[in-house]
């Protein structure tokens, strides 16, 4: 894999070829799915941190493809062990006659993994891993209401839209949804406690919002949560397809304030580029769904698929002994110290936040956010704005990138900023 490199533009941004793809895929796609309303450039190839477009120009992701990239694109590792897989067992039927790498996925996250989270259910996506959470939840204590937050995104799936709160989101199809959902304010225990009634059977919570805004709650919340659950006999449902997996200088977000969930989502990195997620619970928890009778009532064509299950076990393997959690912290706490230093009193910044390789800078005005986010694209770093009205900056890098390469895109977005 070849080192990281700063950007390197040959066109303007967008290119030709992209503008001409996009005219494209104007006329073959539902034109509520691809965004055409600002710069779109379309990508050829990416590796490590690196990603370039049909036009030749480089660019730097400082999303890492949405949290998914935390090895970086193109691992090398990654790249042989797919080919090989794919040449020996690409599908197997994963509830009937599963893949020998299904076992070794779940043993593998049953050890690396906190406390006693140890009995899974693979699936494709978050969105996915969060139904196989609220499913469980209702099988384990029969109650289907939940407790979610203001600012929570879990997923477009109808039981995950159900708990996501934007309603950009949920609009349009609420006549599908169950409406078993109560919202409270992020960071509030004590409303959520109180929010608690005979119904309840979970609390769903993202130790740190991503969509939402790259939201940090006040320390001790989690905590919090975790003795309210208990007492109250509910669940408590930890979403970590972000936060998980290093991404925040542990393996999982709730490692941080001590907390075990009784249950725990993963996606986005597991894969690393593959399409595959994890539903682990505590043990007592998942077996209340009991013995499979001969078909699963809860399962998909491609569960446990063997060519995810290699992968996700070598990222794993990769994480732990590349020690990319602590790899993580340390990066963390160096850039948001330098932006919290570099962007105090500058014009339209309200904050700066962040833990390990996941950090948000909030502006004054989604017109702010959106000038940043374009000015970074062509100048070649590629950035996103975040929350219900897209005003926080986004800054989830590969846990693999390269030190300089960070500095440089920091030092760009400060200068952005700082106009």
């Amino acid at each position: 894999m070849r080192a990281d490199q700063p950007p390197k533009l040959r066109t303007e941004i967008p290119g030709p070829l992209s503008r001409e793809l996009a005219a494209r895929l104007a006329q073959v796609e539902c034109p509520e799915v691809t965004w055409q309303g600002g710069p779109l450039v379309f990508w050829e190839k990416a590796e490590g941190s690196n990603v370039y477009d049909v036009d030749g120009n480089r660019y730097v992701d400082l999303l890492a493809g949405f949290g998914v990239a935390a090895l970086g694109y193109a691992h090398p590792e990654l790249a042989v062990r797919a080919a090989r897989q794919s040449e020996t067992l690409p599908h197997a039927m994963g509830d009937v006659y599963p893949a020998r790498l299904k076992v070794e996925l779940l043993e593998t996250l049953q050890r690396v993994l906190p406390g006693s989270l140890g009995l899974a259910i693979l699936s494709s996506s978050g969105s996915d891993a969060v139904e196989s959470a609220l499913k469980t939840a209702l099988v384990a204590t029969g109650k289907p209401g939940v407790i979610a937050f203001e600012g929570a995104y879990h997923g477009l799936g109808l039981g995950a839209l159900d708990t996501t709160w934007r309603e950009h989101f949920r609009a349009p199809f609420a006549g599908r949804l169950a409406g078993r959902t109560t919202f409270v304010p992020y960071g509030d225990a004590r409303t959520a406690e109180r929010a608690i009634t005979s119904d309840t059977g979970a609390i769903l919570v993202e130790p740190i919002q991503g969509r939402g805004g790259l939201r940090i709650p006040p320390p001790g919340f989690l905590a919090e949560l975790r003795e309210i659950a208990t007492r109250a006999g509910v669940l408590l449902i930890c979403d970590e397809v972000y936060t998980g997996l290093g991404r925040t200088g542990a393996w999982l977000a709730s490692e941080h304030e001590g907390v075990e969930p009784d249950i725990v989502a993963l996606g986005k990195a597991l894969g690393c580029g593959f399409p595959i997620s994890a539903c682990v619970g505590r043990p007592e928890v998942m077996r209340a769904w009991g013995a499979a009778q001969g078909e699963a009532v809860h399962t998909s064509t491609h569960l446990g698929n063997p060519l995810g299950c290699a992968l996700a076990l070598l990222v794993l393997q990769i994480l732990e002994r590349d020690a990319l959690a602590q790899r993580a912290r340390q990066l963390g706490e160096r850039a948001l110290l330098y932006l919290r230093a570099e962007l105090a009193g500058a014009p339209g910044v309200v904050e700066v936040r962040g833990k390990g390789l996941m950090l948000g800078i909030e502006l004054e005005t989604r017109e702010a956010a959106n000038a940043a986010v374009r000015g970074a694209l062509e100048s070649g770093w590629i950035l996103l704005g975040e929350g219900d009205d897209g005003r926080v900056l986004s800054i989830t890098p590969p846990l693999t990138i390269a030190e300089d390469v960070l500095d440089g895109g920091l030092v760009r977005l400060v200068e952005l900023l700082s106009r």
